[in-house]
């Protein structure tokens, strides 16, 4: 079997086995009655938001095909800009599905049969999300680079990335300003105005709450992992087919091999985290935290294990091998970080601010977040740094590229984990609204407290990978430059550049603004909704009516889905304006100026939003004066505006950055005729 066609075999592979764990998934026992009746309507509340989005999506797709076609007047960048579309989608639309059909069968078997079949099921929700997310990019990937890859038209290859880049913007902005509108006003009528328990059955916005958890942090999350591990692997190919002859004689192998490398990688990393998997499975009668965490483990270490067996076969250095394993032991240094500033002894000192009202949780809070980016970047400023000395001049980049790909390439396993979180908070939400007693909801929360921690730890993760995917790219639009115009640099010497810099730092703050003020404005119309219906349906305090839960879905759909699109069309239309105008050097400062603020500001709204999710939680324990206290009124607060911070407008960050990088490389063949700008 030729080597370019592995990829394609095994992300085949891939699928089969998620379907084969969604048929199995499929039997286990979904409930009667009024638990049947809460999990249909959280599945098809789901779906019609999907399908709603991906109506709109499908428009905007179209519009950029025909512009590409127009553009590069050949279809080769359109056509893989579609795939990447279509793969991205596809990962997203199945991962949901999945998870919203788990998530009353987590609920079942916690009732039925306990803990450790409780976290099986709920894992193996997750685990079809993340299979689905990296066999899909190795299939749409793998298929481009095996027409593609040993021809003129290899740099076709980028439209895959600005594909699933776009879908991945939609869905991850869509879905959070849907799952936040919800949560806050579910939270603020229910909780603090009614004095009502959060899930609690007679809220009319605890239906949408949980189908939010579905859309923002299953499809939406999928999608956003997906584009920074399809990017890292564009960014190394582009990089590689620029390579001199001479730094590739260093490096070892052929310029083919260093092309293929990272898609070999991916492969490698499917596998493992397929053996990861079942690690869980082994493990999963004991502590669900210690199951997760051996799988976790396991599938890194197997993968740096086999990546070397790879490239001793390959006859590539094994300085790109310790790339390999910098990128690895990075994305665990950043998950461990957010962990301790989520989770850890700064979590309980931000719940104990609460004592003194909502200012000071608000203050600690922010300055928790603004701390807690140190480490992260340090850790990324030291692979950046390691990949520079371990590699020669001229390669230092491409080994960043290798080292994004080495944190993501056993996205299986770590996605997995990710989702897992969704489907056991939703578990919890259905056996509160189903009334299944305490036994039950024990054995939820107790998942879901350990999905909250690998859901932080997943941010972060998400962060330092994009961060450093968007580096690549960036590289690679330099070298794509560079190929047609001789002594093309970002001297930041160039006022074009320096001006570029500070036109990029805008995007960040712009659509930070955007997302935020789209969540307190769709939450708004939902509050309405939800004291409307307090106040007008007889009976719905007493339990003894209904809420009408569509109307909450519908309210929180609309408005996503149209606040959606201005940060979307932000995020593609801004590199083509700023390249076409102020020509590619000015594009370049852009891109860089934009990068740095993306990953700081993702890292504090990320952290501080996770801490003061977990500080509400902390005291919701009974600790200092538990529920019902002034201390608790102070920590829902900072719940409050931490849950756009996390869950939207630093989700986003991530994304911005990367759709900027690749929509900048796709364009670059095109600004190499015209490298100044129309203006310069």
């Amino acid at each position: 079997m030729s080597l370019e066609l592995i990829p394609i075999v095994l992300g085949v592979a891939g699928i089969v086995i998620a379907l084969l764990i969604f048929a199995m998934l499929s039997k286990m026992p979904s409930g009667s009655g009024k638990v049947k009746e809460i999990a249909d309507d959280i599945h098809n509340g789901a779906m019609v938001f999907m399908k709603r989005e991906y109506t709109i999506l499908i428009g905007f797709v179209v519009v950029l095909f025909i512009a590409l076609y127009v553009g590069f007047g050949t279809w080769y960048t359109p056509v893989a800009f579609l795939t990447g579309a279509a793969c991205s989608g596809i990962a997203g639309y199945f991962g949901m599905f999945s998870a919203t059909k788990a998530n009353v069968r987590t609920t079942v078997a916690a009732n039925e049969k306990g803990s450790a079949a409780a976290l099986s099921v709920a894992f193996y929700g997750g685990s079809i999300m993340g299979l689905t997310v990296a066999a899909m990019g190795l299939i749409g990937l793998g298929s481009l680079y095996y027409f593609f890859g040993g021809t003129e038209h290899v740099h076709a290859i980028h439209g895959f990335g600005m594909g699933a880049s776009t879908v991945a913007l939609f869905s991850r902005v869509g879905g959070g300003i849907f799952t936040k509108s919800a949560d806050v006003g579910a939270d603020l009528v229910g909780k603090i105005e009614a004095g009502i328990p959060e899930d609690d059955p007679r809220n009319p916005g605890v239906i949408a709450d949980n189908v939010g958890d579905n859309v923002g942090d299953v499809a939406g999350m999928g999608s956003d992992i997906f584009e920074s591990y399809c990017g890292s692997m564009i960014a190394c190919i582009a990089i590689a087919s620029t390579m001199l002859p001479a730094t590739i004689s260093i490096m070892g192998g052929s310029q083919s091999d260093l092309m293929f490398l990272p898609l070999a990688l991916a492969s490698v990393g499917l596998v493992c985290s397929i053996l990861g998997i079942f690690i869980v499975k082994m493990f999963s009668n004991k502590a669900a935290d210690v199951a997760l965490r051996m799988g976790t483990i396991g599938a890194a270490l197997l993968f740096v294990m086999a990546a070397y067996v790879l490239m001793h076969k390959l006859g590539i250095s094994t300085a790109v091998w310790w790339c390999v394993v910098a990128g690895a032991v990075g994305g665990i240094i950043i998950g461990l970080v957010t962990e301790y500033y989520t989770g850890g002894k700064p979590v309980r000192t931000l719940a104990k601010s609460g004592e003194t009202g909502p200012a000071t949780v608000m203050i600690s809070g922010l300055a928790l977040g603004m701390e807690s980016v140190v480490v992260p970047v340090i850790t990324l400023a030291g692979i950046i740094m390691l990949t520079s000395v371990l590699l020669p001049e001229g390669a230092g980049i491409y080994g960043v590229g290798i080292a994004a790909v080495g944190m993501l390439a056993t996205v299986g396993i770590t996605m997995a984990i990710d989702a897992y979180g969704p489907v056991a908070d939703n578990a919890g939400g259905i056996a509160e609204m189903a009334g299944l007693g305490e036994k039950t909801r024990e054995i939820t929360d107790g998942l879901d407290e350990v999905g909250n921690t690998t859901a932080a730890i997943g941010k972060g993760f998400a962060i330092g990978a994009a961060g450093l995917a968007a580096l690549a790219l960036i590289a690679a639009f330099i070298e794509t430059i560079s190929f047609s115009v001789p002594n093309f640099s970002l001297d930041i010497g160039n006022p074009k550049v320096l001006m570029g810099m500070f036109l990029g730092g805008i995007f960040p703050f712009l659509v930070s603004a955007m997302t935020m003020r789209a969540v307190g404005d769709a939450a708004f119309d939902l509050i309405k909704e939800i004291r409307r219906q307090f106040k007008d349906i007889p009976g719905l305090m007493e339990g003894t009516a209904k809420p009408d839960s569509n109307k909450c879905v519908d309210i929180a759909t609309t408005a996503a889905l149209k606040r959606m699109i201005p940060p979307g069309l932000l995020a593609v239309i801004s590199p083509v304006v700023i390249g076409f105008a102020l020509g590619a050097a000015a594009l370049g400062g852009m891109l860089g100026g934009a990068l740095i603020t993306c990953v700081l500001m993702a890292l504090m709204m990320a952290n501080a939003g996770g801490a003061w999710d977990n500080a509400k939680k902390y005291v919701e324990k009974g600790n200092f004066g538990g529920k019902g206290t002034d201390t608790h009124a102070a920590v829902v607060v900072g719940d409050t505006v931490g849950d756009p911070f996390k869950d939207t407008s630093g989700p986003a960050m991530n994304i911005l950055i990367n759709v900027m990088a690749i929509v900048s490389l796709v364009i670059a063949p095109l600004l190499a005729k015209m490298p100044n700008g129309i203006f310069g």
